[in-house]
């Protein structure tokens, strides 16, 4: 069942079948906040489609037309306010799909869950992400330095990425 859909795209729970298109794009995460997430094989992936499944702020982005999975949306919800944040697969960048499957997810919180707010961290170097929220009409609200760490130096010290928040109202969005 689509929890909802876009002209391309369709959002719905995880599946069984989703496991060999996760585990394509979770190999190998482009992101420090997706390290905790890489996976390394079939049974692993298998594993993780079944948790997300369980939970209800994830959402499988798959090809209309195929049903194929090609990245995953969250939203997880806090009252009114629901946090935000997607990861693709990058062989299929450039198309438009992260746009599109990020705004049908706005359209779904803002209509269908009553959202009044709906943000997002970003890493400083991730400006794909910083376009995508530029493109969906939010605004930059900060900075944080040196706010979290999903990964050590060589030295083994924590390396603490630079993430800058970003943010969209119901109003601004209608």
């Amino acid at each position: 069942m689509a929890l909802y859909s876009t002209d391309r795209l369709v959002a719905r729970r995880f599946r069984d079948a989703d496991s060999a298109a996760f585990l394509d794009y979770m190999s190998d995460p482009q992101v420090n906040c997706f390290l905790e997430e890489k996976l390394s094989n079939m049974q692993e992936a298998l594993a993780a489609v079944r948790k997300k499944r369980k939970e209800k702020s994830q959402f499988a982005v798959c090809r209309k037309e195929d049903d194929l999975l090609i990245g995953h949306l969250f939203a997880m919800e806090e009252g009114d306010t629901y946090n935000v944040g997607w990861h693709f697969n990058t062989k299929i960048e450039g198309r438009g799909y992260a746009t599109e499957a990020a705004s049908g997810l706005f359209d779904y919180l803002f209509h269908r869950k009553n959202a009044r707010r709906i943000y997002c961290y970003v890493e400083d170097y991730n400006t794909r992400s910083q376009q995508l929220c530029k493109r969906l009409g939010m605004r930059q609200e900060g900075l944080f330095l040196e706010y979290i760490s999903f990964t050590s130096n060589n030295d083994g010290t924590p390396r603490y990425e630079n993430t800058l928040q970003f943010a969209l109202l119901r109003k601004e969005w209608l």
